[in-house]
């Protein structure tokens, strides 16, 4: 495929820096990319890269003017470098309409037009599926469930009954939506399960990734908010309810009964306790411990999480603990130095004295 560099600065809706006619041929990242690449920089601690690098053209942010290569400048150069793919790749595979012969259908299922339905594929009683909803091999919806129009989901997801998808969701392999909350109660030395019978609800444009697991309530429903994009490998408890256009990394845990407001971001491997309020617009830093409620519009990073002035304060503190060691044992060899020198007064020359 090959666009000319004038076309594709027109899509982008940025400023084109350079001669339009140049042919694009392919998209590759800065250090590998060769004549006839677009390539982008969205960080500008890289921007010695613009002048090594034999790409034909870069997108880049406004605050560059000009370079050795030719630019799009564009306020959001990742993003713009998003949509830029989408001329070049098939970003999402199209699917035919129909339903494999190996899938199995409960009563009262209800599908929209242009539904596929996978090999194996297993779709349990009253369960809606929406207009041109994908589900791929192995997968199972439970009964009761409902998924809108243009969800994706991949092979081998497991969506437990009474669950309730939006639109435009898409979910990857190995995710369980719908798995019992971790509830016991103790009664003489026996730990007793108690009943989950809640609901799971998925707001329209959110994406899972894989072997993600998002228990259901207790009560009520666990909730994922509009927008919000989960990693790998995250475990949300029940109840907890997430805000929209999150961000959860990879391998966070969500302990029960936990809110989080709108635009949250969590780094990889950040662990919430249980029953815990998280304010709109926070950051909490990779392997942080979050372990009480934090106000809107605040970053926290460290174990427990604290406001990351504070614990780059700490941490500065502790890195220099062997230094302060060594000067603490200075100090007290003098001590005893001191105490050695000094003369020694008996107790009866000190009666005397009296």
């Amino acid at each position: 495929m090959s666009k000319k560099l004038g076309e594709i600065a027109s899509y982008l809706k940025g400023d084109l820096v350079g001669d339009p006619s140049i042919e694009i041929t392919g998209i590759a990242g800065i250090e590998d990319a060769k004549a006839g690449d677009l390539t982008f920089l969205a960080n500008p601690k890289y921007k010695a890269f613009l002048e090594k690098t034999s790409a034909s053209c870069v997108i880049v942010g406004r605050g560059i003017k000009k370079a050795g290569v030719s630019l799009i400048r564009h306020p959001n150069p990742y993003f713009a470098f998003s949509k830029a793919m989408e001329l070049f790749f098939e970003t999402r595979k199209e699917y035919p309409e129909g339903i494999h012969p190996t899938a199995v259908l409960g009563k009262e299922v209800k599908l929209g037009r242009g539904i596929h339905l996978g090999p194996y594929v297993v779709i349990v009683d009253n369960v809606c599926l929406k207009e041109n909803v994908i589900v791929l091999a192995g997968s199972f919806i439970g009964a009761d469930s409902m998924v809108g129009e243009n969800c994706l989901i991949y092979p081998h997801v497991t969506i437990r009954e009474n669950t309730k998808i939006g639109k435009n969701v898409i979910i990857h392999s190995g995710t369980v939506i719908g798995s019992d909350g971790f509830g016991y109660a103790k009664e003489k030395g026996i730990h007793h399960k108690i009943p989950q019978m809640g609901k799971v609800i998925i707001e329209d444009d959110v994406e899972i990734g894989a072997n993600v697991t998002i228990d259901r309530a207790t009560l009520g429903a666990t909730r994922i908010g509009k927008g919000t994009k989960i990693d790998n490998l995250v475990q949300i408890g029940h109840n907890v309810v997430i805000g929209e256009n999150c961000i959860i990394a990879g391998q966070v845990g969500i302990s029960g009964s936990t809110k989080l407001g709108n635009n949250v971001v969590l780094g990889g491997q950040v662990g919430l306790v249980g029953h815990i309020k998280i304010g709109n617009n926070v950051m909490v830093g990779a392997q942080s411990g979050v372990t009480k409620d934090i106000p809107d519009n605040t970053i926290v990073f460290g174990y427990p999480a604290r406001e990351i002035k504070k614990t780059k304060r700490i941490e500065a503190c502790i890195s220099r603990l062997p230094e302060y060691i060594e000067r603490l044992k200075e100090i007290e060899k003098k001590v005893k130095r001191m105490d050695s020198s000094r003369p020694i007064v008996h107790n009866q020359q000190k009666e005397e004295e009296k």
